[in-house]
């Protein structure tokens, strides 16, 4: 079983039933992202991100990072077609990753942390390769906070080099308040657990059990459930209300840009709400599969 695989599996029913595992980066019958007559597909969504120096988006998926052409359609940024299991947007240009060398690629199976300052077209490895592969990644108050699926546990860093290890959990996704540097919440299957103490324990899990979260504005937590409703708090998770269903059914990824800007990933489509959920524009086509 592959460490993808194990991760979800242990979250339990709530979250792998509509989260599987991706494959292996090695597994011949994956067709995500795959040149055909009628262009690029993608599938197999790890992350989302607006560069906010042109607003372009990029695609982290289980082969490479996209961007939309001028017709919409995805271009493979970078030229190599990695693993890219968490991603994201830290400035202008500037992004953090982690994942897996593609099958014909070079370096350990686990990326650690790298970094790219020139949106995504080359990588540098900073951290902890061969050890570590972070499934969500966040950068906020100067400070990378990392879910490791490797060792199942929250870690931080200033610098992306050197690492305080936080509490074990067992979690698909995590998010830090823009205001409070110690309050990061993650989804498990009990629900949203939280720390108040940047991570280092966590409160038992909260309903509604939710997939993803992501957390941009101090009024506006945006979290996704199983099925591919959005829903929305402004007290930083205590209560929420539920705005919209995303088009295109089960998650893969979420951020929120702003306090009424989302992205949204679902099995058939990455889309984009600018008024918090009341209306989606889908950004690029996505090629249905049978897991995360």
């Amino acid at each position: 079983m592959n460490q993808r695989l194990a991760a979800a599996a242990a979250t339990a029913v709530a979250l792998s039933l509509a989260l599987t595992a991706c494959s292996g980066s090695g597994d011949d019958t994956d067709t995500s992202a795959a040149d055909s007559e009628s262009g690029v597909t993608v599938s197999h969504i790890h992350g989302l991100g607006l560069d906010p120096s042109d607003q372009r988006l990029y695609v982290a998926t289980h082969e490479g990072i996209y961007t939309p052409d001028a017709q919409g359609r995805p271009t493979l940024v970078g030229g190599n077609k990695d693993d890219y299991m968490g991603f994201t947007v830290a400035g202008s240009k500037t992004f953090f990753a982690s994942g897996h060398p593609s099958a014909d690629g070079e370096g350990p199976g686990n990326k650690g942390l790298i970094k790219s300052t020139d949106a995504g077209k080359s990588w540098k490895f900073l951290s902890l390769s061969g050890e570590s592969d972070f499934h969500s990644l966040e950068y906020v108050h100067d400070t990378v906070y990392g879910y490791d699926s490797t060792n199942a546990r929250l870690r931080t860093s200033k610098n992306g080099t050197t690492w305080k290890d936080g509490a074990a959990l067992e979690a698909l996704d995590i998010a830090v308040s823009p205001q409070d540097p110690d309050l990061v919440l993650a989804t498990t299957a009990g629900g949203v657990v939280r720390s108040t103490d940047g991570g280092k324990t966590f409160t038992a899990g909260e309903k509604p059990v939710m997939a993803f979260l992501s957390w941009s504005a101090k009024e506006a937590l945006y979290g996704i459930d199983t099925t591919g409703g959005l829903h929305r708090s402004a007290d930083g998770g205590a209560t929420w209300k539920k705005p919209a269903t995303v088009p295109g059914g089960q998650p893969q990824a979420l951020t929120a840009i702003g306090a009424e800007h989302v992205l949204a990933a679902t099995q058939n489509g990455v889309y984009e709400s600018k008024d918090g959920g009341s209306t989606f524009t889908k950004r690029i086509d996505v090629e249905a599969s049978g897991g995360h």
